[in-house]
């Protein structure tokens, strides 16, 4: 589905964050305008005209906060929060430009202030982490202390702790489920501000999140699920083959194998390069291809600064070790698996990694009959939600 731009990876970007106004992200309105003021496929018009929405939105929620409209105000900085998000995407092919962290640092400042103006039901926390902490929000159903389900929700390649809020948190407290979401090594403020770049071991990354997930009085232990979205299809699944506390795990959409996705992407004549050991060669090969293919010009500038690598060859070397292949079986809990029609990043990844497990398993597929065949389903939230709700519903005997 392309809508508001021709060019793939700006089209899908837009429909991706155009979703989140079924829970009050975006505005269809400002979404549109803005979008019609970018240049296709120029990274800095993009960023120049978000950042422009972003700080017209905000100086309104300002306003609005003074003048004590409490809801118009919480309202825009949501939306304020998540245009600032999108002026950052495509600035990562310069690891120290300066706007990657200022961009951050304003969605998330408008984020939390967002979250003030919710209440207590929205709670800011940093878990403990290998010597540091890493960031995320408790939403919660009440204020009761109720021991409730909890979902344990990350994102993947790209994602930062506030956009987790639409695609998880906002359907979860909607039918009775706590949801911890939080920022890992690669993602949000950890590689930003942290510069902690991916690692492919990612148990090591929820299992402190689990704990810290437990020492909450609203957290029924024993009905925890993880939730694991793009990228993070295959961490969740990488850590549930070793983190055997949950009940039922979520891979959206599934992850087989990174490396070999990875290398599907890309010309077969830099792959060959790659193979006979020409990094050089690769490297311009790449080069030449990323002039004219956007959606591969920011996977290698993404991958590049998030893997805290200095070359897209040993980018694609680490990807080898994010594979499922010889932990599938390890997993013990019930696993919905996700799939869209048109996936421009993991297409047959959800099939493999559904074949591969050895548990209960339910494969959903969403196509265009929908609107819901994005990676992720992006765009298509209320279907979405209703799919992985109601499996999870069942399978908790809820």
């Amino acid at each position: 589905m392309k809508v508001g731009f021709k060019d793939e990876s700006f089209a899908f970007e837009f429909v991706r964050n155009l979703g989140f106004m079924y829970y009050g992200g975006a505005d269809l309105g400002e979404m549109v305008a803005t979008a019609g003021q970018i240049a296709e496929g120029d990274f800095e018009s993009w960023y120049t005209e978000w950042d422009k929405r972003a700080r017209r939105v905000l100086s309104r929620a300002d306003s609005a906060r003074g003048a004590r409209h409490l809801v118009s105000a919480r309202e825009a900085y949501l939306r304020a929060s998540t245009y600032f998000r999108m002026a950052d995407f495509y600035l990562h092919g310069n690891p120290e430009d300066p706007r990657i962290l200022s961009a951050s640092k304003a969605s998330e400042e408008a984020y939390a202030k967002a979250a003030e103006l919710t209440g207590s039901t929205w709670e800011p926390v940093q878990i403990p982490y290998e010597g540091t902490t890493l960031p995320g929000y408790f939403y919660k159903v009440d204020d009761s202390g109720k021991p409730r389900p909890t979902i344990v929700f990350h994102g993947g390649f790209d994602s930062s702790r506030e956009e987790l809020f639409y695609f998880g948190g906002a359907p979860a407290t909607r039918r009775g489920y706590n949801c911890l979401t939080f920022d890992g090594p690669g993602q949000g403020m950890p590689i930003r501000e942290g510069k902690l770049p991916f690692r492919y071991d990612w148990e090591k990354v929820v299992t402190p999140a689990v704990d810290y997930a437990l020492t909450r009085p609203e957290v029924d232990g024993d009905k925890l699920v993880l939730l694991g979205m793009s990228l993070g299809g295959y961490l969740a699944a990488r850590a549930a083959a070793f983190e055997h506390r949950f009940k039922a795990a979520i891979f959206y959409d599934g992850v087989y194998d990174f490396g070999e996705s990875t290398r599907a992407s890309l010309p077969k004549d830099a792959i060959s390069a790659l193979d006979t050991g020409d990094k050089n060669r690769f490297e311009k090969i790449i080069d030449e291809a990323m002039k004219n293919n956007t959606a591969l010009r920011w996977s290698v500038t993404q991958g590049n600064w998030s893997f805290g690598v200095s070359s897209f060859a040993d980018f694609v070397a680490l990807t080898a070790k994010y594979t499922m292949n010889g932990l599938a079986d390890q997993i013990q809990c019930p696993c919905l698996v996700m799939e869209a029609e048109a996936d421009m990043f993991f297409r047959g990844q959800p099939q493999q990694i559904y074949d591969a497990l050895q548990v209960p398993k339910q494969l959903a597929r969403f196509t265009s009959e929908d609107g819901a065949e994005n990676h992720c389903q992006s765009g298509a939230l209320a279907y979405k939600d209703q799919v992985v709700f109601d499996w999870l519903d069942e399978t908790l005997k809820l």
